[in-house]
C-alpha cells in the first residue's frame, strides 16, 4: 500500500478516528525528534567538556554569565 492509497483510507475514518491516528502520528514524530535533540545535546556537551579539558576555552563562572544576561534583557 502506498501513501496515496493510505491517506485515501484514512480520510474515510472517523473524525474522532482520523484524530487518534493524527495524534499518533504526530507523537511518533516527536518521539524521534526528542530523541535527536538528545543525542545533539550530548555530542555538545562531549566537545565543550573537550574544549574545557584540553584548555581550548576558559569557564565562565555561572554567576557572571546570569548578570550579563540579565544585563542583556533590560
Amino acid at each position: 500500500m502506498n501513501l496515496k492509497q493510505i491517506a485515501n483510507e484514512a480520510l474515510r475514518l472517523s473524525e474522532e478516528e482520523r484524530a487518534a491516528l493524527a495524534q499518533k502520528l504526530l507523537l511518533s514524530l516527536e518521539a524521534s525528534a526528542e530523541d535527536e535533540i538528545a543525542e545533539n545535546w550530548l555530542a555538545e556537551a562531549n566537545r565543550r567538556a573537550r574544549e574545557l579539558d584540553e584548555g581550548n576555552v576558559q569557564p565562565i563562572p555561572a554567576e557572571e554569565v546570569r548578570r550579563k544576561a540579565l544585563a542583556l534583557l533590560r
